[in-house]
């Protein structure tokens, strides 16, 4: 009844809902459902209109893109039961379940743990998934084929955590899993510390239509690569084109991502695409890519591929190199056709100057300006209004450093 009455304006839905005898309570409820299941479809597809959330759990559930590839990892690797320590809304469970794995999934928190349930019975997978409220550290997890973990990195109140040791259940329990269960994953933010990686654990760092959602360890003889980038498409949810960081980009209209290709490469960087449209670099994650000069092609490394450290494997693949050793920019003389980075043509090069710079875009006629910063201290806003932009034109203006040097690089 919510759902089809909930279109409209909100206060007037759940005043619909109350003249059909709905209380307040369970109207109010049932309208947050139909507003959670419209928000949560990017993330589950169509299993959101048969799910449950709630606002905490959908914000920090995984996409079902991730979680689905997660399992199919672990079902390949001869995992036929997993204890999901964590278990949120179910994501991870559901996933693994329908890849063949049996789940004993646990949530902490007694509300958390019931919608997990609910959501299992609803998507008929009680068979195969078990959900209880208990804490982590209590679950004789030896008894699995896998573990996987999800520390809680949040505090009511609080917001987010970014300290493993104030994770819930503790760093120290998380991070001694592997010792326990040699075939570990813990999913963790993306700004975790690779010092924190377990001996011989991959480390892997994972985008959704160039947003960076997660990391993850893969520990034990899961582990496959030192470090892995791996690249999904969004598949209809809103997102960036790849290599577009959130904060990083100053909205203007601007060109799409480079068009997806795999090349087959195999050594100490490698990189594979699926039939899904994903790709995957892997390497040591400790190389240094060759800096040189300024070329006519500026590429924008997907996030995961420089928070994975895989910034040297990239340039290679592209024949490419910094023209700072600490800028994640990648120059080529030539353009080359990859996904794992945004190509801009770089058409002038110039130390920064408001004044130089003003003049140059009043000259080109520019009043459309996209604006990418990497290594600068300017505000992409500010400069926006110091610009006094004007003309029927668009541009692209990266504010980088070459050589240290602060450097403006306008491109298209």
């Amino acid at each position: 009844m919510a759902s089809e009455i909930a279109a409209g304006d909100p206060l007037a839905a759940a005043s619909a809902l109350r003249s059909r005898g709905v209380p307040p309570a369970l109207a109010a409820a049932a309208l947050t459902q139909v507003d959670l299941r419209r928000r949560a479809a990017a993330k589950f597809g169509p299993d959101a209109e048969l799910m449950f959330f709630t606002r905490a759990g959908l914000e920090q559930a995984t996409r079902s893109v991730v979680s689905r590839r997660r399992a199919a990892r672990l079902a390949a690797a001869g995992v036929r039961t997993l204890a999901d320590l964590g278990c949120g809304l179910g994501s991870d469970a559901i996933a693994a379940a329908r890849a063949g794995i049996e789940v004993y999934a646990v949530d902490a928190d007694p509300v958390t743990a019931e919608t997990a349930a609910a959501n299992v019975a609803a998507l008929g997978l009680d068979q195969m998934i078990k959900v209880e409220c208990a804490d982590a550290t209590t679950v004789a997890v030896e008894g699995y084929d896998a573990v996987f973990a999800d520390p809680a990195r949040r505090r009511a109140g609080r917001g987010r955590v970014f300290d493993p040791r104030s994770y819930s259940p503790p760093w120290d329990f998380v991070a001694g899993l592997p010792e326990r269960v040699p075939r570990t994953v813990l999913k963790l933010a993306p700004g975790i510390d690779h010092e924190l990686l377990p001996p011989g654990a991959e480390g892997e760092w994972v985008s959704v239509g160039g947003d960076l959602v997660e990391a993850a360890f893969w520990c034990g003889p899961l582990a496959e690569a030192p470090r892995r980038a791996t690249l999904l498409p969004a598949k209809g949810e809103p997102g960036r084109g790849a290599g577009e960081k959130s904060g990083e980009r100053n909205s203007a209209p601007g060109e799409g991502t480079d068009e997806k290709s795999g090349y087959g490469v195999r050594g100490e960087g490698a990189e594979r695409e699926d039939a899904g449209g994903g790709a995957e670099l892997t390497g040591s994650g400790t190389r240094k890519a060759p800096v040189g000069p300024v070329g006519a092609y500026l590429y924008d490394p997907d996030p995961a591929v420089v928070r994975s450290h895989l910034v040297a494997e990239f340039a290679e693949i592209v024949n490419g190199r910094l023209a700072d050793p600490d800028i994640a920019y990648v120059y080529t003389d030539e353009p080359h056709v990859t996904p794992y980075g945004r190509r801009l043509e770089v058409t002038d090069v110039l130390g920064f100057s408001l004044k130089r710079v003003r003049a140059l875009l009043r000259e080109r006629g520019v009043g459309r300006l996209e604006i990418r910063k990497r290594g600068s201290a300017l505000e992409p806003e500010q400069l926006r209004r110091d610009l006094r932009l004007s003309g029927p034109e668009s541009a692209s203006m990266v504010l980088t450093r070459v050589m240290g040097a602060p450097t403006v690089l306008l491109c298209r």
